[in-house]
């Protein structure tokens, strides 16, 4: 099914309350179904993890290395998976989620009242979002191009116009894969991702007893001390190189949607960090021996036996390296839709049983385009990695900063011992930020670029929607007034039946008194329809519809709900009889005359539909005025735009156009 997602799930204790009446699994059945996950994770969340040297090495530019440098760099990488693959994302990030339970504390009420605070915050969180669909679009762009580039070494000859077109060709044929669904592709890309991390840890086992045996000594923390004394700037500088080491494991929390927290768990620890451990040390000691070598540093280190088999393997694991950033980017624009931060999109709930997993084909295309113009604009691996390095620090470090608040807030955990969290990893990252910041230059600018684009559509977007539930509340009609509103002698009751679509439950749209004061009329059955959507694949048929009437002859309320697996739609006569049937259950529970009851009311019903049926939707606008302040100009005249140009709130419910109906009304600013 696909819909414009909004609405509310349902309760932490009824969810609760619900799981207490599942039969429990089995250990070995729960274990089983984890590890069937963490299988599947290898071809949608780590792929951009673990092909990282494919990159590394050759996107650090390294002048005269010696074996102290190479030693003091891989140092640098196993720590910086160590401390932020495994502790942060791991055993800390992993579990930022408060399970619909609300705390407040100091920090909590401080965020309420302070509106300053509150926009920092947001800011915050939407430039970690914007960083992180920067980082779907720079992802698929640098590994693939990394990849095929591996046809120079063999072929010379081969130019960079042939690899640029392999390259985009490859995405092409991977973006237009997304509609089938994370699942089906996970479970033809796992096996690429199997291959990949199990050959190249093997083969960097084999060249580092050949060339360097000895390389895990530079485990030792003394080894980075030596090397920042050594290189002092430029070795700062060749931090904006080694960070591209964990790029992707943002996508660990970004993808938990479409896994769960222990399947990611046991697939990082029990293969990705092991086999990066091992295919890093690799390098480094194939390095070590051929200093020069860094600018090719993954297939250089590859045995000649093992070449065009590691080629087309690192060709598919690059491939499937972009699905971890794509799907991560379908995620956050799902949940940004959810919580009314982004324009209405498409979004295609691809499995029945998973709410997490989405495919939204606008964003598919945009992502698809922008990867294009990237490799058409660079064409060098290296030259992306500049701008790669910015996303994937900036990412991180402000992961670090709103895990410290829902750590303060919501966890409520001890200020000092959250501090224990946020001030190393904070100087980590922010040490690893001021490096790549000197690429900016040379294509770091891109990422700003499109953050900046994002954060505005977004903030632009969430201010104006913020503006219109501000005047629906203040000016929305009381249930408890609608009565004198009809009883006024200018308005007509006329034959037939309206749906009029209203998003307040408890109370009215300020739209329908404009359309009552404009029309002059009202049908003799009116039903104020209200689409909430639960976060659940499907509602059961007996609570789908909610149907009460509203003290007045003819005029319900009526609110459904919808699954993200149900289809909606009013046209075929099921959906009328659903109508009817709520409203007899409703009438038997708040009448003791049944039977005369139930048949008036179905009488009317009956009558109304024979005389015809209408679909009443309102749409808002702002009028902006000379009086209106410039700010407000600016953004809200950019949210009208986007407002005009993007999906319609209610999805296609398959309603004939001779029923529907569209009016508008303007809202003061």
């Amino acid at each position: 099914m696909d819909v414009e997602v909004g609405g509310d799930g349902e309760s932490p204790a009824t969810g609760k309350c619900f799981a207490r009446c599942l039969p429990r699994e089995t250990s070995n059945s729960s274990f089983r179904r984890d590890f069937i996950l963490a299988y599947k994770t290898l071809g949608v969340v780590f792929g951009g993890l673990v092909t990282s040297p494919l990159y590394v090495y050759p996107s650090m530019n390294l002048e005269s290395p010696t074996e102290e440098d190479y030693l003091g760099i891989y140092s640098i990488m196993f720590w910086t998976l160590t401390l932020i693959g495994v502790v942060k994302y791991i055993c800390i990030a992993l579990n930022a989620d408060d399970n619909g339970e609300e705390t407040r504390n100091k920090l909590g009420k401080f965020l309420e009242k302070n509106i300053i605070a509150q926009r920092i915050v947001l800011f915050i969180a939407m430039s970690g979002v914007c960083m992180l669909i920067g980082d779907g679009i720079l992802t698929p762009a640098i590994s693939v191009l990394s990849a095929i580039e591996g046809l120079r070494g063999p072929f010379p000859s081969v130019s960079k116009v042939v690899v640029e077109g392999l390259s985009v060709a490859v995405l092409l044929a991977l973006f237009l894969l997304q509609k089938h669904g994370t699942s089906r592709v996970s479970f033809l890309f796992s096996p690429i991702m199997g291959a990949w991390t199990f050959t190249t840890p093997i083969i960097g086992l084999y060249s580092l007893l050949k060339y360097y045996p000895s390389i895990f000594k530079a485990l030792s923390p003394h080894y980075i001390v030596h090397f920042f004394l050594r290189n002092k700037s430029k070795g700062w500088q060749l931090l904006g190189g080694t960070i591209l080491c964990i790029t992707g494991a943002e996508a660990m929390f970004a993808d938990l949607g479409h896994f769960n927290k222990r399947s990611i768990q046991m697939a990082f620890l029990l293969t990705i960090y092991p086999s990066l451990i091992l295919t890093y040390a690799g390098q480094t000691a194939y390095l070590i021996r051929h200093l020069n070598d860094h600018s090719d540093g993954f297939y250089k280190f590859v045995p000649h036996v093992v070449y065009w088999p590691m080629f087309i393997i690192a060709t598919l694991a690059a491939i499937v390296a972009s699905q971890s950033l794509i799907s991560a980017s379908f995620s956050v624009i799902k949940q940004s839709l959810q919580l009314d931060y982004f324009p209405r999109v498409r979004i295609i709930h691809t499995s029945q049983n998973k709410e997490g997993e989405v495919y939204s084909p606008e964003t598919n295309y945009i992502l698809m385009v922008l990867c294009v113009l990237i490799i058409l604009y660079f064409g060098d691996g290296k030259d992306i990695g500049n701008a790669f390095g910015v996303v994937v620090i900036l990412v991180m470090l402000i992961t670090t900063i709103l895990l410290t608040i829902v750590m303060i807030i919501i966890w409520r955990t001890p200020i000092i011992i959250a501090m224990l969290y946020f001030v190393p990893f904070f100087i980590m990252e922010g040490v690893y930020t001021s490096a790549v910041f000197t690429k900016i230059p040379q294509g770091g600018w891109i990422p700003f670029v499109i953050s900046i684009i994002l954060a505005s559509v977004m903030f632009s977007w969430h201010y104006g929607r913020q503006r219109k539930l501000e005047y629906e509340m203040k000016n929305k009609i009381p249930i408890d007034c609608l009565n004198e509103l009809l009883s006024r002698p200018e308005i007509q009751r006329v034959a037939g039946i309206c749906f009029f679509y209203n998003k307040i439950e408890d109370g009215i749209t300020p739209l329908f008194g404009h359309y009552l004061k404009t029309m002059r009329s009202l049908h003799k059955v009116t039903i104020f329809i209200t689409l909430r959507y639960m976060l659940v694949a499907k509602v059961d048929s007996n609570e789908r519809i909610i149907i009460r009437k509203l003290g007045i002859d003819g005029v319900y309320e009526c609110v459904i709900h919808c699954g993200f697996a149900d289809s909606i739609s009013l046209e075929r006569d099921h959906f009328f009889t659903e109508i009817r049937d709520s409203l007899e259950q409703h009438i038997k529970m708040n009448s003791g005359e049944f039977s005369r009851h139930i048949e008036e009311e179905n009488s009317e019903l009956e009558n109304a539909k024979k005389d015809g049926v209408v679909h009443v939707r309102g749409k808002a606008n702002f009028h902006i005025s000379k009086s209106t302040s410039l700010f407000d100009k600016i953004l809200l005249g950019f949210y009208q735009f986007l407002h005009g140009n993007c999906r319609s709130a209610l999805p296609n419910m398959g309603i004939p156009l001779h029923q529907r109906v569209e009016f508008g009304m303007l809202y003061e600013t």
